[in-house]
């Protein structure tokens, strides 16, 4: 079994001080400022900008450069030729939704935090042999949510997860609660309609709620 690296490792602390992770779909660099400043000025100051529009690393570039005080990271890598134009756009962290053998090479020898997605444990357990100990669970809910992580934990208890998927602000603290969860993603805080109202103040108050019920609660 491999040693984890200094980046692996630091994955758990980025998720253990966030707690709440926000995940943004945005294709305008401006519209992706404003709402990386929203999401800061309510508390919430780590973000998951996702890979799923064209101009995904532009708008990372903007936000890395004009919100340093963002920890930013870029999800949805799904090959290892996206993890270098990822990190030299400004990525602090990367996150895949699964995770492919050639995929999960290139995240251990990544420089930044990886955080490699599973839906099994199997999967976990492939993982683990490389070094991880801090996983994406996705998609959460649709992959046995809450009762699944419960199973995951008396066999793998040097695992932590971040689930991400079908979580909003009623279920999020039965994820939290669980010994095997440092925190968990969510689009809940960012809804598609305040984005695209561009209600950045909206989403504030939306993140500065979750910042005050979930970001401060003790980290497992």
């Amino acid at each position: 079994m491999m040693t984890p690296s200094t980046a692996q490792l630091a994955a758990r602390d980025i998720v253990r001080t966030a707690r709440i992770i926000p995940v943004v779909s945005l294709d305008d660099p401006g519209a992706g400022i404003a709402l990386a400043r929203a999401l800061v000025a309510g508390g919430l100051t780590v973000v998951e900008m996702t890979l799923r529009s064209p101009n995904a690393l532009k708008v990372t570039e903007a936000i890395a450069r004009a919100v340093p005080e963002a920890v930013l990271g870029l999800g949805t890598v799904l090959d290892s030729g996206q993890i270098a134009s990822a990190i030299n756009a400004g990525a602090r962290f990367l996150v895949s939704p699964g995770t492919t053998p050639a995929l999960a090479e290139a995240a251990a020898a990544c420089s930044v935090p990886f955080l490699p997605g599973i839906t099994t444990i199997s999967e976990a357990m492939r993982l683990r042999e490389l070094g991880f100990r801090t996983l994406k669970f996705f998609p959460a809910e649709s992959a046995g949510g809450v009762a699944a992580l419960k199973g995951f934990q008396p066999v793998l208890p040097d695992l932590a997860f971040c689930p991400t998927g079908g979580i909003d602000a009623a279920k999020a603290a039965a994820y939290l609660a669980l010994p095997n969860v440092a925190g968990l993603g969510g689009s809940w805080i960012t809804p598609a309609s305040l984005v695209a109202a561009r209600d950045f103040a909206a989403i504030e108050v939306l993140a500065r709620t979750a910042s005050h019920m979930f970001a401060t609660t003790p980290a497992n």
